[in-house]
């Protein structure tokens, strides 16, 4: 018996009828022969592996599928000799374990393993495939298609699934590096836009876009690495101008700068890394509720403001200041602020405003332009338009820029908060009272 199975595996087999043998077969003859002794493997687990290898294969994911079903017909777990290495299902057995695949389908697929040597064809002297057994039930010889190509290359196999897996998930951080970058360079060009940094941002941009849109929609490793180290150079250039200028600003020591920052030993409380702002000496809870409050850091000995805050309070003054509301309008219309207040509620205007300052950052508007909606609204009246953007985020694509052209327009006595505030009640007061 064993002599028959070496024979299996060992002798050269020519096809049926009018197929021609080429040298391609002989080659997979000839290297099916090299088997070890003893030599066995997993089928499913080397199934894996040519499904993992088989773009260096050649073959195509339906040719697996018809292996796949080929493999379902071996009887044992483990491929080897002693097991034997042929299969015969008919063309109607393996469509039907191929998904009813069209026989002629079958046939194309077949010839395509045949030819890149992951199968050899085993010819019966009719072209049909059957098996010959011993009285006692033991197979003695099988016609169809043998295995033995698979276990020959099995080692080959793994090892070029290994490289395919390897180049998989180079590719996969290379990509990641890749988001990083352009994330860090899209929102350091962003920021210097808004902060007016000096530069010509805008020639950074269009540069920036040039390199990423030169990326193709399916890039290999060797194409993204290369927009990979264009974009991390333009990064630290970027990086080093903008340090640069923060370098310069620090040295010059700029009154104003000074002025707009209350510096504190610790670093992480958000008073000191946003405007704070306390009542007046001696002003009532109307004027607080008016927005009438001055940020601490403008106010000399005497309680004067510089001279850029008394412009922008004349000019508001002048255009007519802006007017606050209830507080519980304010949460009523824009219901979404309170998960930011302390401990996730908000209860009274300074929560309104701590939970403004983490909706600003977290919204992307810079602290300058935050400042600047302060010192012309009145901080109440900021935290409640920052209030308000939220609840459209969905809807603003860059909420710096809509608080910015908010202030301004407040400035000249054009913007009035009422009707935003209202538009945005009718919407939620609704849904409140259905789930309430």
């Amino acid at each position: 018996m064993k002599k028959a199975k070496k024979m299996e595996s060992g002798s050269v087999t020519t096809p049926f009828g009018r197929r021609p043998m080429t040298f391609g077969m002989l080659a997979s003859q000839a290297a099916a022969r090299k088997i070890e002794p003893g030599q066995s493997i997993d089928k499913w687990k080397l199934y894996r592996a040519l499904c993992e290898a088989r773009p260096l294969l050649g073959v195509t994911d339906r040719a697996l599928a018809i292996l796949n079903a080929l493999l379902s017909f071996y009887p044992k777990g483990e491929i080897s000799e002693d097991n034997g290495l042929v299969v015969y299902p008919s063309n109607a057995q393996l469509s039907l374990r191929a998904h009813g695949m069209a026989e002629q389908t079958i046939r194309r697929h077949l010839a395509t393993l045949i030819e890149v040597g992951l199968l050899i064809r085993k010819d019966s002297p009719n072209g049909k495939r059957y098996a010959r057994k011993e009285q006692g039930g033991e197979l003695r010889e099988a016609f169809g298609f043998s295995l033995a190509p698979l276990l020959a290359r099995a080692e080959e196999i793994e090892r070029l699934a290994a490289g395919v897996a390897a180049e998989r998930l180079h590719l996969q951080r290379l990509r990641e590096r890749l988001t990083l970058c352009r994330r860090d360079v899209a929102k350091l060009i962003e920021m210097a836009l808004e902060e007016g940094a000096a530069g010509d941002w805008n020639r950074v941009h269009l540069h920036f876009r040039d390199v990423v849109e030169r990326l193709p929609r399916s890039p290999s490793a060797e194409q993204v690495a290369a927009v990979l180290e264009e974009l991390e150079m333009l990064r630290e250039e970027i990086i080093n101008q903008l340090e640069m200028q923060v370098k310069t600003q620090n040295q010059s020591g700029n009154a104003q700068h000074s002025e707009r920052h209350i510096q504190n030993s610790n670093p992480d409380s958000i008073s000191e890394l946003e405007p704070s702002f306390e009542p007046k000496q001696g002003a009532t809870a109307d004027d607080r509720s008016a927005g009438q409050v001055e940020p601490i850091g403008r106010r000399g000995k005497n309680g004067e403001g510089n001279g850029h805050v008394a412009a922008a309070r004349s000019a508001s003054a002048a255009n007519g200041a802006l007017k606050s509301f209830p507080l519980g309008l304010v949460l009523q219309a824009c219901p979404e602020i309170a998960a930011y207040g302390p401990q996730g509620s908000v209860g009274t205007w300074r929560d309104l405003m701590a939970a403004a300052v983490v909706v600003r950052s977290m919204l992307g508007v810079s602290p300058s332009a935050y400042e600047q909606a302060c010192e012309v609204m009145g901080p109440e009246n900021a935290a409640t338009v920052i209030a308000c953007v939220l609840e459209r985020a969905g809807h603003i694509n860059s909420a710096g820029g809509y608080l910015r052209d908010l202030t301004r327009r407040a400035e000249r006595g054009e913007f009035a908060i009422g009707p935003m505030l209202m538009a945005l009640a009718r919407i939620n007061v609704p849904h409140r009272g259905k789930t309430g």
